[in-house]
């Protein structure tokens, strides 16, 4: 297989991260070793990359750095400006990405991030081919839950609703989906969507994955045997997470001998600190704020039920973490942590019926009162993901979507588009 000459556009790209920074970061690095690969990014994200590529051996992706202009990054200080300053962003892209064509004459051209379907990408005006994704975003929560994320958690969900319906009508969402030779789904919810927008070919193909390194370093557990018992809920502390359903099962189950840890900063701490105390728990609920990424590890180390109630997260990257650890999970039939955990690695809540908080405390009432219960799954947790959650194996199904998409542009006459 000759190495291709490929163009990435990944806004979120960084070393060291999770979630979509660190989907960015591993298709680039890993995409690197089978072609040749450039990367459009952002400027801020240059420290870390450069930092990281000095001490990296090996075949390395070519990052070129864009932003725009000073006057119009104050789209990002609130979530929904973050959404526009995307979009323009895009947009400058595009112009990089044509200039660097006219030059390199780019086999292929793959879009990474953002990770969702109802975003355009403006790397599909190159006239070359193009690969979309993996995106999500197609997965809806049940509506009879939006009452109880409080009127911030259902105001989002109602913003997320009509972003969503405006972006399936936006002509360039339409038109990426028209260009994508292949588009990669996060999970089957946004697979319908996307051969609704027009994709022709939808493969399924998970975000959430980790590097050997991060499954190693994972994998060795030292917990110390004099410990408390914990459950841990990993996150942003926003409604969607559903981290206060976590509390109140916690206070149903009853079990005076675990503690509840919640990692992560966000805007619901004080609504969720409240409830603790009104709950009474709040001497066993521990919350540790944002961490960084090892010291994270280090915590889930030191755990032993992961909590991740979420609504509807397309990727689940904490699960897999928490599976490469040899840690259960607990979270709901809706999204990507529930096809991460499958039917072996935890336990799975339907969302759909009430008494939610209740069906919680009786699965961290399961786990918390059988061991051997907790290590099986653990277990099944470790051997899923190494046989489908690491970025080494995830690099070899990209590099045939690569080649398929190539082949199948030229076996339909090499379409010509004017804007390339």
């Amino acid at each position: 297989m000759r190495r291709l000459k490929v163009l990435l556009s990944a806004y979120a790209c960084e070393p060291g991260q999770g979630s979509e920074a660190g989907v960015g970061w591993n298709v680039a690095t890993h995409m690197a070793r089978y072609h040749d690969v450039w990367v459009i990014t952002r400027e801020n994200n240059r420290p870390a990359i450069e930092a990281a590529l000095a001490d990296a051996a090996g075949v390395r992706p070519r990052f070129v750095y864009f932003d725009l202009p000073p006057w119009a990054r104050w789209w990002k200080r609130r979530q929904q400006g973050v959404q526009v300053y995307y979009y323009l962003w895009q947009l400058g892209a595009y112009f990089v990405g044509r200039r660097l064509h006219r030059t390199i004459k780019f086999d292929l051209v793959h879009h990474v991030t953002f990770v969702k379907y109802w975003a355009p990408s403006f790397g599909a005006l190159l006239s070359v081919p193009f690969l979309w994704g993996p995106v999500g975003g197609g997965e809806s929560s049940p509506r009879h839950l939006w009452p109880e994320l409080g009127a911030r958690g259902e105001s989002y969900e109602w913003w997320r609703e009509l972003a969503r319906a405006l972006g399936e009508r936006d002509p360039l969402v339409r038109f990426t989906a028209h260009r994508s030779t292949i588009a990669l789904a996060a999970t089957p919810q946004t697979g319908q969507r996307l051969r609704i927008l027009g994709v022709k070919s939808v493969y399924m193909f998970s975000q959430a994955a980790i590097s050997r390194e991060e499954f190693l370093c994972l994998s060795a557990n030292h917990a110390s045997p004099d410990r408390p018992y914990r459950f841990v809920s990993i996150g942003r502390l926003l409604p969607l997470k559903g981290f206060h359903w976590g509390l109140r099962a916690f206070a149903r189950a009853g079990l005076p001998d675990w503690e509840y840890l919640v990692i992560g900063g966000g805007p619901d701490e004080e609504r969720l600190r409240t409830l603790a105390r009104s709950l009474h728990i709040d001497e066993r609920v521990h919350f540790l704020g944002s961490l960084r990424r090892e010291e994270v590890f280090s915590r889930l180390r030191d755990c032993d039920v992961l909590v991740h109630p979420s609504l509807h997260d397309s990727g689940g990257w904490v699960c897999v973490e928490a599976m490469a650890a040899g840690k259960p999970v607990i979270c709901l039939d809706l999204g990507g942590p529930a096809l991460a955990i499958g039917a072996e690695a935890g336990v799975i809540i339907p969302a759909a019926h009430p008494g939610l908080a209740d069906r919680l405390a009786t699965a961290m009432t399961l786990l918390a009162r059988n061991h051997e219960l907790r290590r099986r799954l653990g277990e099944m947790g470790r051997r899923r993901v190494l046989q489908g959650f690491l970025w080494e194996g995830r690099a070899r199904q990209l590099a045939s979507y690569y080649v398929e998409v190539v082949a199948n542009h030229r076996s339909d006459g090499g379409r010509a588009w004017p804007l390339g």
